[in-house]
């Protein structure tokens, strides 16, 4: 039974327009008594709403009149909306919400930070209603109106369907859930629109339920008792316990022009129906509720009940009707009980501007949460780009810092220490330091065993200290990530230690590294003129005396004076600086290639696009541009 808003109490709001019905003559009902009125003044209230209801009755052409007023003054900016854009704008607007569409169908969010799993929800949900009903609905905003019924579990959704349609299409029961795939009624003509149309074009069609088909498939019934242009859809329960049917339940509701909530008289108040209302509201969707099973006893005081409750959450307005309880026979209620709500379908179908205004909002509303909906997964995406660039500032810290540790090691003397200079102190002591130097003419001997010994312990002391520093950057990362998250701990498991191969390309970095010294030795070491006519020099030998001054060792400068005494300041100020420049960029591969286990990881878990957000800005602005 439909139950009108009082006006004057509930002044109406934008998009919430009371459905005036002068052909079929208004069984008034206090559905409105629960809103707030004056406590000394009831008996008023009632007289005043009495004096409304006798003119519907007894002057119907006036109070028509009326209507058409009304709907002309509050409908009069939404009518002009409600024509069709011209072909130049209605292109500007299909592009820009491709546009939009391309930005988001794109997007990626594999690090799983706090609020990620809501992020790629948003975006599926911003993808199918892009899909499933604005693109289609944009194209042809002549077709028929989707509205669709939902509901809590057991609140009669099917059982509504059924008996408007005058047809069991919808299959009803005591078990729960009852509706696992969705049911699409319509009339004969419409059918083609549904049937093949753009509009939920992901769900598979299908003339009738099977135990094969799941919730990814549409049931679409024709029946000529629906009125044209109108057409209803039976979802599964917004709170239904299998999750699928809950996610296609959603899905539906982003695809529809406009939504009937069906609840009962012992669960309006349950959260699940109030969290589909907040949604209606936040998406000014054009929303009429069913209040069913209503006992005949209780109807004054669960209608006060709800009703405050509609006007205090802003909602007062809505179109809203009430079922008592009925006996169903055959999985439908008595016909009488759907009559005001089958004359509002009726009209709506008959009265092309109102649906024209109804569908307008409903699309206006998904346009306008574009809004908020989509900068709101720019900023998801900006935070992993951020938390991603700080777990990558991390590992650059901790490997320039060791690499400058392995420099400054290198400059200070640390290096020559323990086995390294008890080498060089047995090689210097022992003359074969000045052995290596020879007069010219005397035949060369081989190198010494103490300098084969000093050479092997300078390399291993250097690699040592690659691979100790190597460390310390490891663990250095892997604290910085534990710190930052929990991601950040799961992310650097395993990788809080060196690679295992780090040992070896060290020893092959540094081998590679002292012959090149020796050949820079021998290419560029040109003694000194004067020199050079009395004696000649051993290249690998003084290649490790020239590395022993280059690390800072040896306090007396014996190897420092030695080398210049040979080759000259300048040659061996250039073969410094060759040679450090080469060892840094070799232990600059070797830190490199450790760094890049930890992008390796972060590539793994999901490269964001840096530019992704910005893409998401402009697409947001060019769609706010267009309409």
């Amino acid at each position: 039974m439909k139950t009108p808003a009082n006006d004057r109490d509930h002044p109406e709001s934008s998009g919430e327009q009371t459905v005036t019905m002068p052909a079929v003559p208004a069984v008034k009902e206090d559905f409105d008594s629960g809103a707030p009125r004056d406590a000394a003044e009831p008996a008023d209230a009632e007289q005043a709403e009495q004096a409304e209801a006798e003119p519907a009755e007894s002057e119907p052409a006036e109070a028509e009149a009326a209507a058409k007023a009304d709907q002309a003054e509050d409908g009069g900016e939404d009518a002009e909306d409600a024509e069709d854009l011209p072909g130049e704008a209605l292109q500007t607007l299909t592009t820009a919400l491709n546009q939009l569409r391309e930005s988001v169908i794109n997007l990626r969010f594999g690090l799983e930070l706090p609020g990620v799993e809501e992020a790629r929800k948003a975006r599926e949900e911003i993808l199918a209603q892009l899909e499933d009903y604005v693109l289609p609905r944009v194209r042809v905003r002549t077709a028929p109106a989707l509205i669709v019924v939902a509901g809590s579990t057991g609140a009669g959704k099917s059982t509504l369907v059924n008996t408007l349609a005058e047809k069991n299409v919808s299959r009803t029961g005591v078990r729960r859930p009852t509706t696992g795939v969705p049911v699409l009624v319509c009339h004969p003509d419409d059918r083609r629109w549904f049937a093949e149309g753009d509009l939920l074009a992901g769900l598979k069609r299908i003339e009738q339920p099977s135990r094969d088909a799941g919730s990814g498939s549409l049931v679409v019934v024709a029946t000529e008792k629906l009125p044209q242009g109108v057409a209803l859809l039976d979802t599964p329960d917004i709170d239904s316990v299998v999750e699928e049917h809950h996610d296609i339940a959603h899905r539906l509701l982003d695809a529809a022009d406009l939504w009937i909530f069906v609840t009962t008289a012992s669960r309006y108040a349950d959260a699940p129906a109030w969290q589909l209302l907040r949604l209606a509201r936040e998406r000014a969707v054009r929303l009429a509720i069913v209040l069913s099973r209503v006992q005949p006893r209780a109807r004054e005081t669960v209608l006060k009940h709800f009703v405050r409750m509609l006007t205090e959450y802003g909602m007062g307005e809505v179109d809203r009707f009430v079922i008592e309880e009925s006996k169903v026979t055959d999985g439908r209620l008595p016909d009488s009980e759907v009559t005001d709500l089958r004359m509002w379908l009726a009209e709506l179908s008959v009265d092309e501007q109102r649906r024209a205004l109804a569908v307008r909002q409903t699309l206006n509303g998904v346009l306008d949460s574009f809004r908020t909906r989509v900068p709101a997964l720019a900023k998801h995406l900006e935070s992993q780009v951020a938390f991603r660039a700080g777990l990558r500032k991390d590992v650059e810290a901790a490997y320039v810092t060791a690499a400058s540790k392995v420099d400054a090691a290198a400059r200070d003397g640390s290096l020559l220490r323990g086995e390294v200079l008890a080498r060089w102190r047995d090689f210097a002591g022992s003359g074969d330091l000045l052995r290596t130097v020879h007069l010219r003419g005397r035949a060369q001997r081989q190198m010494p065993e103490r300098l084969v010994a000093f050479r092997t312990a300078l390399r291993v002391g250097l690699e040592s200290l690659i691979t100790s520093t190597a460390t310390r950057a490891s663990e250095e990362v892997a604290a910085r990530w534990r710190r930052r998250s929990e991601l950040g701990q799961t992310l650097v498991e395993g990788l809080d230690r060196p690679s295992e191969d780090l040992v070896r390309r060290a020893n092959r970095a540094v081998t590679a590294w002292q012959e090149h010294v020796t050949e820079l030795i021998r290419t560029e070491g040109v003694a000194k003129r004067s020199v050079s006519k009395v004696v000649s020099f051993d290249a690998e030998s003084l290649a490790l005396i020239f590395m022993v001054g280059l690390f800072g060792g040896s306090s007396d400068g014996v190897p420092q004076r030695l080398v210049k005494a040979l080759l000259g300041a300048e040659s061996l100020r250039g073969i410094a600086a060759k040679s450090m420049s080469d060892l840094r960029a070799r232990i600059g591969m070797l830190f490199d290639e450790e760094a890049m286990r930890y992008v390796r990881v972060l590539d793994a878990a999901g490269i964001p696009d840096e530019s992704a957000a910005t893409r998401l800005y402009q697409a947001t602005y060019n769609l706010e541009v267009s309409r």
